[in-house]
């Protein structure tokens, strides 16, 4: 008989599975943060930098005010313990799975004219860009000098250069070894990764099996559109790694009322280590692309909370904020605040600050450290609430008490 689980006691294992069961440490170093890493498996980046730029935030939301330049070292070089790759979207991963990822590399290789058809379609100039990092190192595209290194036309008005580099960074011909000044850094293979994961290609379905497992125990419990969404897969080969994780007793089946999928039950899975809390007791802002609200149907089945973000919205259409960050109570997502670190004024920006239906009346007390942290962290000082929606005044009224 499959167990119930039900939806609060869904949303604890989530969390908890996520990092959010245990007190902030006092002092956050590198081994906090790789603790973060160790449960997540990737970071996603993003390059809206208005507040923090998105791989910083999962870490600061669980471990609190840490030294970003900790996550730097483990992100950055041939010495650093992740490097990016098209995981889940653009993501730092842990090195040890590259391999995992050649079943989508090999589909890059495969596929027309605007990914792998175009480095076969260009093979002399891939070869020559090979040439010149195997003489020169890793360099960012604007540092090779080339007659096609030239902005232009579509495609963001990328050169055939920075073109060519970014479909070989999808087919694996080259990796990104860091970034600077958020542009990235090529290199070869062998110059970036540890011979161990080099020319190691295994068996598609062991790979999906191996990212379904570790889908799974970042999800803690989870459908499985959840799982395929972690890494961005195809749904058919999810569908066989859960049986035979169902089958080896690693995901336990279970049905959590309300988790629907029109009139029907929606299959459901416990990761068979998942923590089972009783209760949940953390506040946190949350980058718009933490795993914890990173697919949204998860993220409305987990918190009944519909959340868009809205850079891409005209400014006069936006609802919430150019960079609204949900805030998380305990085991709810109680509200967002759009943040904007003003670096030049020296202060911490609330442009707006919205509560949910039901929000508890203690959300604005419970915020107002994270965001004093949260300024901290950014090296800024006030916190200043511009006064836009329904939690800005209870916000301010708290600040100036706190003050």
């Amino acid at each position: 008989m499959v167990d119930v689980v039900s939806p609060a006691l869904a949303r604890r294992i989530a969390l908890a599975a996520q990092g959010f069961a245990r007190p902030l440490p006092e002092a956050p170093g590198t081994r906090a943060v790789n603790g973060v890493i160790d449960r997540l498996s990737l970071l996603q980046i993003d390059s809206v930098n208005v507040f923090e730029r998105s791989h910083y935030l999962p870490a600061f939301s669980r471990v609190g005010a840490y030294d970003r330049g900790a996550l730097d070292r483990i992100t950055t070089g041939r010495r650093g313990r992740m490097v990016e790759y098209w995981a889940h979207q653009a993501a730092y991963i842990p090195r040890e799975l590259w391999p995992l990822f050649e079943f989508r590399r090999e589909a890059y290789r495969a596929t027309g004219s605007d990914w792998g058809g175009w480095v076969a379609e260009n093979r002399t100039l891939a070869d020559w860009l090979r040439a010149e990092l195997a003489a020169n190192g890793p360099m960012r595209a604007g540092e090779i000098e080339h007659d096609s290194n030239e902005r232009r036309g579509p495609w963001w008005g990328w050169s055939d250069v920075k073109r060519t580099l970014e479909m070989m960074f999808r087919t694996g011909e080259v990796v990104c070894i860091e970034r600077r000044r958020f542009e990235r850094v090529y290199a070869l293979p062998e110059q970036a990764l540890p011979d161990e994961v080099l020319g190691v290609v295994p068996v598609e379905a062991d790979a999906v099996r191996e990212l379904v497992g570790l889908a799974a125990s970042a999800l803690g419990i989870a459908t499985e559109a959840d799982l395929a969404d972690y890494w961005r897969m195809k749904r058919q080969p999810v569908r066989r790694a859960i049986l035979e994780l169902e089958e080896a007793g690693v995901l336990l089946p279970v049905e959590v009322p309300g988790w629907t999928t029109g009139a029907r039950q929606t299959p459901a899975w416990l990761q068979r280590d998942a923590k089972r809390p009783r209760r949940i007791e953390t506040a946190a802002v949350l980058s718009p692309f933490d795993p914890v609200v990173w697919f949204r149907p998860r993220t409305e089945r987990l918190f009944d909370f519909h959340y868009r973000i809205e850079i891409y919205t005209p400014e006069p259409d936006r609802k919430f904020g150019y960079y609204s960050l949900p805030v998380l109570v305990d085991d709810r997502v109680v509200g967002r605040v759009d943040l904007k670190s003003d670096r030049q004024a020296g202060v911490l920006r609330v442009q707006s600050a919205w509560s949910e239906p039901g929000a508890p009346v203690e959300t604005a007390a419970r915020l107002v450290p994270v965001l004093r942290r949260a300024a901290a962290w950014q090296g800024l000082g006030e916190v200043i609430v511009a006064g836009r929606g329904d939690l800005s005044p209870a916000l301010a009224a708290e600040l100036s008490v706190a003050a």
